[in-house]
């Protein structure tokens, strides 16, 4: 049995994707098998691996020499850490592993084993999933809902006894309004408002009833918007209007309507551009349309000339080109009749209208990526984890002292003195051996005529720079 072990620093670099940065893990292996086995496990992945010696050694008896892999510092600029941190888990689980002497002398120790080897699957898996749900986040993600539009209106007539001004004349009020239909709503999350969904909203009235300046209502967004529930306008009149409103939607990402001719070829009528370059993309293959020699380009066929103006164009040059065939998309058009008739009961129309909103699984799915709330939980399962391995291998070295010593009791004291001499002789930098110095059969050894011979020479070196130097001083 060693009576002094070194301390080893077990340094590993991985470099991040996309950036200059890389971060490394300081490692304080209390068992050299330990060391062994997690520079096989890292040396697979290609990871940079660099083991150091540190000066000082510890005997066996300190007990923070087989401190186990507690503290691990991590330090990256980079925002692709996050996933090389998935990766380093599954590595570092060798920390976890007790020696195979233990192992050896404990059977149960499999059902930990295979515990650990369980975690090790769970953690890809989990890593897999954070990767996945990463890219997913990366592309919009939207689902199709109903939102059901009610436009109203109501007539307030004259009142000859009015105080007011207002009351003595006749007037109408218009409501827009609307909501989403089997709208499920998540803890946490606001609901959109009616507004949101519109990036403009015109109510065109009768131009001979109010004249060409006061016949049209605009609600336009801009930066500083207010998001509302609703739309309402306030006219004077006592008689029925017939009025047309216009509901441009809000797309995110914006969406254009294509040129009738592209429209026809690709039988899509208003899209997103990605959509529209990758419907692009599957006529030409469908077509076979490449190029078989340069394939950067494309040979268009009689409809591709005709909308492209062209006989051969580079495929790179299709989002330039598509920028006058894509038009803003078509208003929502609604007519609507505004009554001011006591009689009439249907003074509420409903409309139904397609939109896209954000999916609620992207917020949840967003929150797991940036969630730590099991991470102090692990951190203190780990924690105690090594503790009970540093309790059984503390537990392990007194086994083998006594074993040992049971054996051969003088042999291995006098073993253990020997390399507790040659500890204390490291750790107090002392050089030689004082026990053979003190021996005059020590200094009739070979080298002994070499050491004088060496020491005289020095000596006479050293008294002729002297001498030289005196002299130097002496004749300036």
């Amino acid at each position: 049995m060693t009576a002094a072990s070194t301390l080893a620093s077990l340094i590993i670099c991985f470099p991040i994707p996309s950036s200059k940065a890389s971060f490394a893990i300081s490692i304080d292996p209390s068992i050299s098998s330990w060391v062994t086995a997690a520079q096989g496990k890292l040396q697979e992945t290609g990871a940079k691996i660099s083991l150091k010696q540190n000066s000082g050694l510890l005997t066996s008896t300190k007990a923070n020499l087989f401190k186990p892999f507690r503290d691990i510092q991590i330090s990256s600029q980079s925002p692709e850490s996050n996933i090389a941190v998935d990766h380093l888990k599954v590595f570092i689980s060798v920390c976890l592993l007790p020696p195979e002497q233990i192992r050896e002398l404990v059977p149960e120790s499999q059902a930990y084993m295979d515990l650990l080897a369980f975690e090790r699957k769970l953690d890809q898996t989990i890593m897999r999933k954070r990767v996945d749900i990463q890219e997913a986040l990366k592309r919009p993600m939207k689902q199709k809902r109903k939102l059901r539009l009610y436009i109203s209106n109501t007539f307030n007539p004259a009142r000859p006894d009015a105080d007011d001004s207002d009351g003595s004349i006749a007037s109408w009020e218009l409501r827009v309004e609307g909501k989403l239909l089997d709208d499920v709503s998540f803890p946490g999350k606001q609901k959109k408002k009616f507004s949101s969904f519109f990036k403009s909203l015109v109510i065109e009235l009768d131009k001979d009833l109010y004249g060409p300046d006061n016949h049209l209502v605009e609600w336009h967004r801009t930066a500083t918007t207010q998001e509302t529930d609703g739309f309402q306008v306030k006219r004077p009149g006592d008689v029925s209007v017939r009025c047309t409103l216009l509901l441009m939607l809000d797309y995110q990402p914006p969406q254009f309507k294509l040129d009738p001719r592209l429209a026809r070829l690709l039988g899509i009528h208003t899209q997103t551009r990605s959509c529209i370059i990758q419907a692009l993309w599957q006529y030409v293959k469908t077509n076979k349309l490449q190029d078989s020699h340069d394939k950067e380009y494309i040979n268009c066929d009689k409809y591709f000339q005709q909308i492209f103006d062209c006989p051969r164009l580079k495929f790179s040059e299709i989002p330039q080109r598509l920028t006058n065939l894509l038009l803003p998309p078509d208003p929502i058009v609604i007519n609507h009749v505004i009554s001011v008739d006591p009689n009439d009961q249907k003074k509420t129309a409903c409309y139904d209208i397609d939109v896209e909103v954000e999916d609620p699984l992207k917020s949840q799915m967003s929150s797991f990526l940036l969630s730590t709330a099991n991470q102090q939980e692990i951190a203190s399962l780990d924690n105690k984890i090594h503790e009970t391995i540093e309790s059984i291998n503390q537990l392990k070295i007194q086994r083998d002292f006594m074993l040992s010593f049971s054996r051969d009791p003088k042999g291995y004291i006098q073993d253990w003195l020997k390399s507790q001499s040659r500890d204390l002789k490291l750790m107090t930098d002392v050089v030689g051996n004082p026990e053979e110095e003190r021996r005059a059969a020590f200094y009739h050894e070979p080298w002994s005529q070499e050491a004088v011979s060496r020491y005289f020479y020095c000596k006479i070196q050293q008294r002729r720079q002297e001498l030289e130097q005196a002299l130097a001083v002496r004749n300036t």
